[in-house]
């Protein structure tokens, strides 16, 4: 199968300078994220006659969790042999360096406080509705990291396999990125129909179940054709993602069953 079979991937993570600031895809995507989140838990608050002023404040509470989250989930869980000899370069986020799983544990730990301190709600409540608009934010951060090219997978022979020139690569490799980003279109777009068009959202802890199942799932399978991201992942069995991942799988399956087992009880 000749070169020409597969895609050729070297675009440019700029989009514009403006003297030194730079405009960058990752940096869209991650405000898009944002934004479109805030506008689905508006609409999903509205319908529900919910207090819109707590809105502001959950947004704050999400980006400062989201970023210092992932970003302490990236130096522990990937580089604490580096950072642990370099502990000024921890908060230096623009360098790189963010991992999803910390970013859903710093999350759920703000939400958390959130919810003790504005809604008086369980915690889940809040969760169920935010991880609508986090499992499309999810795609947008690989689509960013697409643009970046980075976290790419291992070499393929599929015809969809990319070249990412950018990083001198001469052989196509998985296109994990967008693997992720459709796998999580598609958990945004069910938990979506499930949320408007069932009775779900009355089962506290369902929806964020369900979001862990299919969002840790596919990244625990997706895994296995993506290059590890450190060297120390290479003696082992799982990669660090697939590690992680497991925890939140089974989380998922616990809240199902409570919040399934908790409904059947008050029938």
């Amino acid at each position: 199968m000749g070169i020409l079979n597969f895609i050729t991937w070297n675009a440019d993570p700029e989009i514009f300078s403006l003297g030194p600031l730079s405009v960058r895809w990752y940096g869209l995507m991650f405000a898009l994220s944002f934004i479109l989140g805030y506008y689905i838990v508006e609409k999903q608050f509205k319908h529900e006659k919910e207090n819109l002023k707590w809105l502001d404040s959950l947004l704050m509470y999400i980006v400062v969790s989201t970023i210092i989250g992932a970003r302490l989930g990236h130096v522990f869980f990937y580089g604490w042999d580096y950072y642990s000899q370099n502990i000024g370069e921890i908060l230096m986020v623009w360098k790189g360096g963010l991992a999803s799983h910390g970013g859903a544990i710093g999350i759920f730990i703000a939400l958390f406080i959130h919810s003790k301190k504005f809604t008086k709600k369980s915690v889940f409540w809040t969760i169920d509705r935010v991880v609508i608009p986090t499992a499309l934010a999810a795609m947008f951060i690989r689509l960013g990291n697409l643009f970046n090219s980075e976290i790419y997978g291992v070499e393929t022979s599929l015809p969809w396999g990319f070249i990412f020139e950018r990083n001198h690569e001469v052989v196509p490799k998985h296109p994990t990125q967008l693997y992720e980003a459709l796998a999580y279109l598609g958990s945004f777009i069910l938990l979506n129909w499930l949320y408007w068009k069932t009775t779900i959202k009355s089962k506290t802890g369902m929806l964020t179940g369900l979001f862990f199942i299919l969002i840790f799932s596919a990244r625990f399978f997706i895994e296995f054709v993506k290059e590890d991201q450190e060297a120390f992942e290479a003696a082992m069995s799982l990669n660090m993602g697939q590690w992680l991942s497991i925890p939140f799988v089974l989380l998922g399956i616990g809240l199902v069953w409570y919040a399934s087992r908790k409904t059947k009880q008050k029938s």
